[in-house]
């Protein structure tokens, strides 16, 4: 049979057996420059040269030295994500979108849990050590101690929820206002007018924003916000337990809670079950975020979904945008993150005759 032209005849490649890039290209019949181009996706390669490379690479089953890849490109390949916990379901979902969108685009990711402040010198040394070409800060407000650190090294950044109006770094804006204005004319709509709030510790930005979120909403919509069923938690199942428990307690209780994340809805969820009343007939409740649990729990739970998926996609995007930059710029981006109501069977008309006593 004859042989390709331009092609070594090399033998098939053989379990264990490891490769460098000159066996790429001595199969390939082409220079190893030529395969480094094709690698690191440089344009000017030859169509039908990158395409004999990319088969070379196949039939070998060659895995590029990404390390090797680094010091000839000047750039890690890597991308940092920041997240403030890795045990809240919304943050592991947020993590696999963002991976997924890196790696779509010849990325890998670094990933960084930041509980405290310590985590976080720790997280910050360990992607500065590593060169990560950009990073994404999905902390939700907490980005004076990672500008301090990565500004002033020139590192791409994009953030979410951030406090200041004048930021010099790319921003992430999730309409909360769109998402809880839906929740409560939707509630409105069914007759609810004592609608309860569980927040976030109000110390953190974002839930700050998210309980003035409610409290405009509610305004909208024709309804006068309670002080005493607006409530501080801990965006954690034992605050939404423990918020619903005051709630509970007063002597006129409300007759639907919005929560202000998923997490804090199921705990709610969970206190109301223990308790003897049936969601939604004795109380409706809302989530915010549309965790994948919150479909699985039951009921399932009513909530406004923030996409994970929208929110990887923007931030990588962004930093893609700064690393991929041929001229400097020095004013922010501001990418729009939607939110929607995603009405599942934890809302109904109030019935407060149905209503057991606490």
């Amino acid at each position: 049979m004859p042989r390709k032209p331009g092609r070594a005849t090399t033998s098939p490649a053989t379990p264990n057996e490891r490769f460098d890039i000159r066996d790429v290209a001595k199969r390939a019949g082409v220079s190893v420059a030529t395969v480094s181009r094709t690698v690191n996706k440089v344009p000017t390669v030859n169509a039908l040269l990158a395409a004999r490379v990319n088969e070379a690479i196949r039939d070998l089953d060659y895995f590029p030295n990404t390390q090797a890849r680094a010091l000839v490109s000047g750039r890690s390949r890597l991308l940092g994500l920041l997240v403030p916990d890795i045990t809240n379901p919304f943050f592991p979902e947020l993590i696999k979108r963002f991976e997924r969108a890196a790696v779509e685009q010849g990325y890998e990711l670094l990933i960084g849990s930041t509980d405290d402040d310590s985590d976080l010198q720790h997280v910050l040394r360990r992607m500065i050590e590593r060169n990560v070409d950009g990073v994404a800060v999905m902390t939700f407000g907490a980005e004076d101690p990672v500008l301090d650190e990565l500004s002033h090294r020139h590192v791409p950044m994009v953030f979410v929820d951030v406090s200041k109006t004048d930021f010099p770094q790319d921003v992430l804006l999730v309409n909360y206002g769109q998402g809880m204005l839906e929740a409560l004319q939707h509630l409105a709509a069914l007759g609810h007018r004592d609608i309860g709030f569980i927040s976030g510790p109000l110390k953190e930005h974002s839930a700050l924003i998210r309980r003035e979120a409610f409290l405009a909403s509610m305004r909208q919509s024709g309804c006068t916000a309670r002080e005493d069923l607006v409530l501080e938690g801990d965006h954690q199942l034992e605050g939404g337990m423990y918020g619903m428990t005051s709630l509970l307690r007063l002597p006129h209780p409300p007759t639907a809670v919005l929560c202000s994340n998923d997490m804090t809805a199921i705990g709610a969820l969970r206190t109301l079950q223990q308790r003897g009343f049936r969601v939604p007939d004795d109380m409706s409740l809302v989530g915010f975020d549309d965790i994948h649990l919150s479909e699985f729990v039951h009921p399932p739970l009513t909530t406004v979904r923030m996409s994970q998926t929208e929110i990887a996609q923007s931030a990588v995007r962004a930093l893609l945008s700064r690393i991929e930059q041929t001229t400097p710029r020095s004013a922010p981006q501001f990418f729009p993150i939607s939110t929607r109501l995603i009405i599942r069977e934890t809302t109904a008309p109030p019935a407060l005759t149905r209503r057991p006593r606490f």
